[in-house]
């Protein structure tokens, strides 16, 4: 009888003492970018190995849901693939939410032509007339070309949903403040679906984050103007800003962080946390040694 009470006394502290762990868990809530959205989650698995006990739930949805979630006190990261916009921060100053940047990467957002495309190099002239509304190339031998296995030539171009950054970075970079997209994109809701899409579609071209390029399709040499002096996609030539559609990759928090947020966002920007970023196809944010 008495040992039987030592098993059920020492049953319940062990109890007690795993009910507490669990309870003492800390979960940091990061939501947004799909661009960004692999390598936060490669962030999150690897830092379980650095801080077992704080856990990061990683989400998708765009740039602009991640902020949205921020500015209604739901997560404690948004990720976004571009710059808070001023009506995000006059909403977010009505919400009592003070949103602090943090670049942590760079990309290079490449341009996804179907492998059967003779096309290797475009200049932003060119995209604006593929991807502008009033653009003046809608088959592909407007641009002096012939893909093999298009029919009629009819250039079918792929976007993305309008609440992702990759959609408004690409918009602000190639069709200018005042463009908008031609009618009839096809909207792809994440980066992956765009390189899916094209690489299925001798017809299409897309754009997406550089770290979605597989070997089955092409990206093409962009330049500003002059062909002779493109610039391919490169996590060197995002870092450089040398190609013409390089962007920063941000995380925003609601104030300066604190506690368990600020120690892994150091992390993030750690030689151990850049490393990551590079190994998934970005730019890091200084020079690392990732041997």
């Amino acid at each position: 009888m008495k040992h039987s009470r030592i098993a059920i006394f020492s049953l319940c502290l062990s109890t007690v003492f795993f009910t507490s762990v669990a309870g003492a868990r800390t979960e940091i809530q990061n939501k947004g970018s799909d661009t960004l959205v692999n390598v936060a989650q490669a962030w999150a698995e690897a830092y379980q190995s650095v801080a077992p006990e704080v856990a990061v739930a990683v989400s998708g949805g765009g740039s602009g849901t991640g902020i949205a979630a921020l500015l209604n006190g739901t997560v404690d990261i948004a990720n976004a693939s571009r710059q808070i916009k001023s009506k995000e921060m006059e909403l977010a100053t009505k919400n009592g939410i003070k949103p602090v940047e943090m670049v942590v990467g760079y990309d290079a957002l490449a341009v996804y032509l179907n492998s059967a495309n003779p096309a290797t190099t475009l200049t932003i002239e060119q995209l604006r007339e593929v991807f502008g509304r009033g653009g003046k190339a809608t088959k592909w031998t407007d641009l002096g070309l012939e893909v093999p296995g298009c029919k009629d030539q009819q250039i079918i171009v792929v976007s993305r949903q309008n609440n992702s950054g990759t959609y408004a970075y690409f918009k602000s970079a190639v069709l200018g403040k005042k463009g908008k997209y031609r009618q009839g994109t096809l909207d792809m809701h994440g980066s992956k679906d765009v390189v899916d899409l094209v690489e299925k579609t001798p017809c299409a071209i897309g754009y997406s984050g550089l770290a979605y390029a597989t070997d089955h399709l092409k990206m093409a040499c962009i330049a500003e103007s002059d062909p002779a002096r493109c610039i391919s996609p490169s996590s060197a030539s995002a870092a450089d800003k040398s190609y013409p559609i390089a962007r920063p990759l941000f995380m925003y928090t609601n104030g300066e962080p604190q506690g368990a947020v600020k120690t892994y966002l150091d992390w993030v920007m750690s030689d151990a946390g850049q490393c990551i970023i590079a190994a998934k196809g970005y730019a890091p944010v200084h020079d690392v040694n990732c041997d």
